[in-house]
């Protein structure tokens, strides 16, 4: 069984920076591409960023491109979102997902992904 918890969130000015964590368990990080997803209050799910399983592709939605950064350490079982320049609409919940069925793929679809986190609350004051 595969378990994902993130962590790095919080409360930050608008201009600053966070960095999300998003540790893999249970399985070999290495099978999975991973993506980050957020959701906001009253809101779909919507894609922010993932990467393969490797981590040679990489892709963003258009909202963030130029501003947030997805990496992964397999080592560690580890994924990470570095979000700079940060704005008040990029409030929401943000979570991460494993797709153990598509290791090469970066999909921006939710329910391509089969193992999710709980997320992690990021709040960006105006």
């Amino acid at each position: 069984q595969v378990q994902l918890v993130e962590s790095g969130g919080g409360l930050v000015q608008a201009g600053g920076s966070l960095r999300l964590s998003c540790v893999v368990s249970g399985r070999n990080l290495m099978n999975g591409a991973m993506g980050w997803f957020r959701q906001a209050p009253g809101k779909e799910r919507v894609f922010v960023a993932a990467i393969s399983s490797s981590g040679a592709s990489t892709r963003y939605a258009d909202s963030v491109k130029g501003r947030f950064t997805i990496s992964r350490d397999n080592a560690k079982n580890t994924v990470y979102l570095q979000m700079n320049s940060l704005k008040p609409e990029d409030t929401a919940v943000y979570l991460c997902a494993a797709d153990l069925r598509r290791p090469y793929g970066t999909s921006t679809v939710a329910m391509y992904y089969d193992y999710w986190g709980q997320g992690t609350q990021v709040t960006v004051s105006s």
